[in-house]
């Protein structure tokens, strides 16, 4: 996993087709944080790619997540098999008859999968507002879809690259806009400074001679600049996968607050602490969440942190007083 904000999502769309195998595993030894499926019907685009079953074959070799681009017609009569396939994330086009788009959304979701929209250039922000209740991911097309090495459309990344986040204000971690079409060191810097969270890489990484690793580094590195100085006041972006410490809490009590914290979208890792040995020889439980996510869940969870901890004090000094009468009824001095 890459140390920055922006994460490189490898298009397969431009590598050798007779040995897609190779292709992913090389790439991502590359460095590459995803593999970027695009499958096209020669219906809803203009082209015809792989479906399905290539890419349940894919999935062996690698653990990479797969984030599968379906532009296709009918979206909800495969996604099953999609699913299947063993997609960690799954995008259509908001395009598409719209009496599908919400039950395919929800079906995505429902297997435990993360759940997108993507949007030709064309088409406004305002198609996503029906859905955005189930929205994961927000995909801005930056070129026309259906072939690859097309030129990026700057003037459609900075109409809606930075307002897409609006969509997915109802998820405050882990949802993310993608930017796909034409991503390259050269346009990377931008996206990036337009908040983009996923950048879709595709031909430039398959021309002979280039150096994938080096590509996905620039791309990261230049998003990231981006990132740092157009909308972090210069401050470099938080890690994505750097987790924080905001409570510990005898286990009861640290898995009833887990629980309430992550009601509100924060997921939240328990584990075992290096901490205080409490009354009942257990240790306290340590309770982390992302750290893009601390300042948020101290201003939502700070005034309850503090009546967790007098509880569990009140929990220890009962503990403690239990103990100190069992002591004193067994030892026959003190009857």
């Amino acid at each position: 996993m890459a140390a920055g904000h922006v994460r490189v999502a490898a298009s397969i769309l431009d590598a050798d087709l007779s040995n897609l195998g190779h292709a992913v595993r090389r790439v991502v030894r590359a460095g590459a944080d995803r593999i970027h499926l695009d499958v096209m019907d020669g219906h809803f685009v203009p082209n015809l790619t792989f479906g399905a079953r290539t890419i349940k074959a894919l999935r062996r070799h690698t653990e990479a997540p797969f984030d599968a681009h379906l532009m296709i017609s009918e979206p909800g009569r495969y996604v099953e098999e999609f699913i299947e396939a063993g997609c960690d994330s799954i995008t259509f086009h908001v395009e598409v008859e719209p009496g599908q788009i919400a039950p395919t959304l929800r079906a995505i979701r429902a297997a435990g999968r993360a759940a997108g929209l993507a949007l030709k250039p064309a088409t406004p922000l305002s198609a996503l507002e029906p859905y955005r209740a189930w929205l994961d991911i927000v995909m801005v097309m930056t070129v026309e879809p259906g072939f690859g090495g097309q030129s990026f459309m700057a003037d459609v990344a900075r109409d809606k690259l930075l307002a897409a986040r609006a969509y997915l204000d109802h998820k405050p971690v882990d949802a993310e806009v993608h930017v796909d079409g034409g991503v390259n060191r050269e346009t990377a810097e931008l996206a990036g400074g337009l908040g983009a969270d996923v950048l879709v890489v595709g031909s430039v990484l398959w021309v002979k001679g280039h150096d994938q690793g080096r590509e996905i580094r620039l791309v990261r590195a230049l998003a990231d600049e981006g990132y740092q100085y157009q909308l972090n006041d210069g401050v470099p972006p938080i890690p994505r996968d750097r987790w924080v410490g905001f409570a510990r809490l005898p286990k009861e009590l640290a898995r009833r607050f887990m629980v309430e914290i992550e009601a509100g979208g924060i997921p939240v890792l328990m584990l075992r602490g290096a901490g205080r040995i409490n009354p009942d020889g257990v240790r306290d439980y340590e309770l982390l969440v992302p750290a893009t996510a601390e300042a948020l869940t101290i201003e939502r969870h700070a005034a309850a942190r503090e009546r967790y901890a007098d509880d569990a004090d009140a929990w220890r000094t009962a503990l403690l007083a239990e103990a100190g009468s069992d002591v004193a009824s067994d030892d026959p001095a003190r009857s």
